[in-house]
């Protein structure tokens, strides 16, 4: 953060403090990466850059309130490395967990720029060799659940969901049992009870996310064995029908809600509740772009959380 001869005055957190002392046990709750400016008063105190949030704002972040967890989304598009990985490591309190998105080469049928075949698609070895092997050496104590999330594809590019459950099968039957892992979907197609099944047999979570093209989380819900792990990870990411650039266009800086969405907020509550009766964790990533500000989303899903159930 930016030093300065006059310190900006501390940020009243009296009210995100109750609410961080009502959240449920059972719940890690953040969001989707933290160097954001627009939070400046909400996370933030003073005016911080994007340079002073890259270098340092993770150490902000992890001790406000309302979080007790973050999305790392920046090893989606590179491993990082080890000095990356104790660099963060030195940012965080004891104890606090990291939901962390998996290089995407592990995690694309296709390349996203040429639309070539990716021969490197649920690779086992490039994953633990690149992605989980520096983790474990240098972020075990920070690592929360590891997130596949699988490319969108064109009609034309689709596995049939047989031929996808069986390279699934195959990549998770060669992963190191230990660490906690996640698949997200990003084609509805591959949401089958084939899918699930194998995701259950082999203890890994499917990822309920609220995402332009996948069905509503009150329809991933009502799946059977949707609940496929001993946790649950969701990520709230876009409005259904809302593409990424129209979002972060539109909600640009990320300084105030601007699309309050209830009916999501309450099938997180639905998600969480049914969560901690059966003794899960319940790992939830919000995004800027979902309703506009993710800190006053994780806010709002807390005030939820703390209200009593209606019906």
């Amino acid at each position: 953060m930016q030093l300065s001869l006059f310190p900006p005055p501390p940020l009243d957190l009296r009210a995100d403090e109750a609410l961080a002392r009502a959240r449920p046990p059972h719940l890690f709750i953040g969001t989707s990466s933290w160097t954001f400016p627009g939070w400046k008063g909400l996370v933030y105190p003073g005016e911080p850059s994007l340079p002073d949030l890259v270098a340092r704002g993770l150490e902000t972040y992890a001790r406000h309130p309302l979080f007790n967890t973050v999305g790392i989304d920046r090893s989606y598009y590179a491993p990082l490395s080890r000095d990356e990985l104790v660099g963060y490591a030195r940012q965080l309190p004891p104890g606090f967990r990291c939901v962390m998105k998996v290089w995407s080469r592990v995690c694309s049928l296709v390349d996203p720029r040429t639309r070539a075949p990716n021969p490197d698609f649920l690779d086992a070895r490039r994953f633990c060799d690149q992605v989980l092997e520096p983790a474990l050496a240098t972020f075990s104590e920070h690592l929360g659940p590891l997130v596949f999330q699988l490319l969108p594809l064109s009609r034309s590019e689709l596995l049939t969901p047989d031929v996808f459950v069986a390279k699934l099968g195959r990549f998770l039957a060669e992963l190191p049992r230990g660490p906690s892992y996640a698949v997200e979907l990003r084609n509805p197609e591959w949401l089958t009870p084939a899918y699930l099944e194998l995701l259950a047999r082999h203890g890994v979570a499917h990822v309920f996310n609220h995402w332009e093209r996948m069905p509503s989380l009150d329809e991933q819900l009502a799946r059977p064995g949707a609940f496929s792990a001993p946790f649950t990870v969701c990520r709230l990411l876009l409005p259904q029908g809302v593409g990424y650039e129209a979002a972060r266009e539109a909600f640009a800086p990320f300084d105030r809600l601007q699309a309050r969405d209830d009916a999501m907020r309450a099938a997180v509550r639905t998600l969480v509740d049914r969560a901690g009766a059966s003794g899960r964790q319940a790992w939830v990533i919000v995004n800027n772009k979902v309703e506009g500000s993710s800190p006053l989303t994780v806010r709002g899903i807390l005030e939820t959380l703390k209200s009593p159930a209606r019906g």
